[in-house]
């Protein structure tokens, strides 16, 4: 005979358990077991040691409201993502970067809160408001810094523990994981001018972001300061804009003989206008990008890019905000250095 599965269910579910039962058995009180388990002080060290033995052998867990209503920790950080959805579905770098946060979250027992709004950046202080009024997190890390970013003083206001993936910021007592770009695009610049390469185009993302500005500044520099010739240009994410800018590169009367893209799919994108423009990559171009993926290696020619540990990126953020949380003071950190990884995209200039 089948029998229905909800009343299988039934059968077998392991009863909840609560402080009150943890309580009975220990023969202590109820609010010493919320002490003990909300890391409270109050409780004798042996108590507290029993109290936690018989919680994880009875399998407790605590409830996110109980918690939200005693002002205890909930153990969750939060991310809002404000990047259109087919931005997201093509880049890696965010897969890579969640990867590095939850490494950090699962040893230390925390979850991620996630949440995808699309290109609506507006909505995305109102969601600190929500999540932090409604107690369901600890902190909130924000990624995707830009230019006069309304997020540094929302959070100061809000008074929410929060790391910025960006900045440093001036005159802001917000934690930060910041990069040098201008040494980044010192690299780039470098490699080229090293082949022989006076023009140069840099296609960058969108100037909407702090890090895109940092960049074509940096390479605007570092060609000043080699005689190098520089044109930059913006586009989106996406990758056809990037190729639409690329051709029209290539109709100049003396086109460029190297090209840098914002993010790998740009890049691919943009050799595949130098192709239809009957440019070939690297003998008439050289082709740079920012980012470094599996994409620029399942492309022919491989893609030369500037390359940094992007998980470990994720898991430095997420260690700075549990620190904060911990009521640590963890200040500005600058990432490791990026590295080029040479490929087939880039040769002497001819």
């Amino acid at each position: 005979m089948v029998q229905d599965q909800s009343s299988v269910e039934q059968a077998t579910a392991r009863p909840r358990v609560r402080m009150a039962d943890i309580a009975r058995e220990l023969g202590i009180s109820k609010a010493a077991v919320s002490y003990a388990l909300n890391g409270l002080p109050g409780v004798a060290a042996d108590t507290r040691q029993r109290v936690l033995d018989l919680a994880r052998e009875r399998g407790w867990h605590a409830s996110s409201s109980a918690r939200a209503l005693s002002g205890a920790r909930t153990g969750v950080v939060g991310l809002v993502l404000s990047r259109p959805t087919d931005v997201l579905t093509a880049e890696t770098f965010f897969i890579r970067f969640l990867a590095g946060v939850e490494s950090v979250l699962n040893r230390s027992g925390g979850s991620l809160l996630l949440k995808v709004i699309g290109d609506h950046p507006e909505l995305e202080i109102a969601t600190y408001e929500r999540w932090w009024g409604e107690r369901r997190i600890d902190g909130v890390l924000m990624v995707d810094e830009r230019y006069r970013d309304a997020r540094v003083d929302a959070v100061a206001r809000l008074g929410v523990p929060a790391v910025l993936c960006g900045g440093p910021v001036k005159a802001a007592q917000l934690p930060c994981l910041w990069t040098d770009q201008a040494a980044d695009a010192a690299i780039v610049v470098e490699h080229l001018a090293r082949l022989g390469h006076r023009r140069v185009a840099h296609i960058s993302g969108p100037l909407e972001f702090a890090h895109e500005r940092g960049r074509r500044r940096g390479v605007r520099r570092a060609a000043r300061d080699r005689g190098m010739e520089v044109t930059t240009v913006a586009a989106d994410y996406t990758g056809p804009q990037a190729g639409e800018e690329t051709a029209r590169l290539m109709r100049a009367p003396e086109p460029p003989t190297a090209i840098v893209y914002g993010n790998d799919v740009m890049a691919v994108s943009g050799m595949g206008a130098l192709a239809e423009a009957g440019c070939r990559v690297p003998e008439d171009v050289s082709v740079v990008s920012w980012d470094d993926s599996a994409l620029t290696c399942v492309t022919r020619p491989t893609i030369t890019a500037l390359w940094r540990d992007t998980p470990a990126y994720g898991a430095t953020a997420a260690r700075l905000l549990l620190d904060l949380v911990d009521g640590k003071q963890p200040g500005p950190v600058q990432v490791a250095a990026s590295a080029l990884r040479e490929r087939d995209s880039t040769a002497a200039v001819r």
